[in-house]
């Protein structure tokens, strides 16, 4: 059975940092786009970062932009989110996600077939 598991999630001051961990397991998911997607009390689900199969091509939302890092390790079926001078409002459940049909890269929730049970990351001020 396919899955994703997030880890790595916590609780950190504004300033500090976080590496996200997706683990996944059950097929092999070298030859997916993959993403990460956060969404905070009361709001939406929005896709935070993406990156191509390859790793060749990466996207990042502009509130995020310059601060975190999407990478991903093929041989070890892992994707990572280097979070870093995270502020109280990246305060989300943070999901990973694979799929199966992009081409590149994913900016859409229904882009992915697979999802992550997801991590709680708090920012406190």
């Amino acid at each position: 059975q396919e899955q994703l598991v997030e880890s790595g999630g916590g609780v950190v001051q504004a300033g500090g940092s976080l590496r996200l961990s997706c683990a996944a397991s059950g097929r092999t998911f070298s030859s997916y786009g993959m993403g990460w997607f956060r969404q905070a009390p009361g709001k939406e689900r929005e896709v935070v970062a993406a990156i191509s199969w390859s790793g060749g091509n990466t996207y990042y939302a502009d509130s995020v932009k310059g601060r975190f890092t999407i990478s991903r390790e093929n041989a070890k079926n892992t994707v990572y989110l280097q979070m870093n001078s995270l502020k109280p409002e990246d305060t989300a459940v943070y999901y990973c996600a694979a799929g199966s049909t992009i081409v590149t890269m994913g900016f859409y929730s229904y882009d992915y077939d697979y999802w992550g049970q997801g991590t709680q990351v708090t920012v406190s001020s």
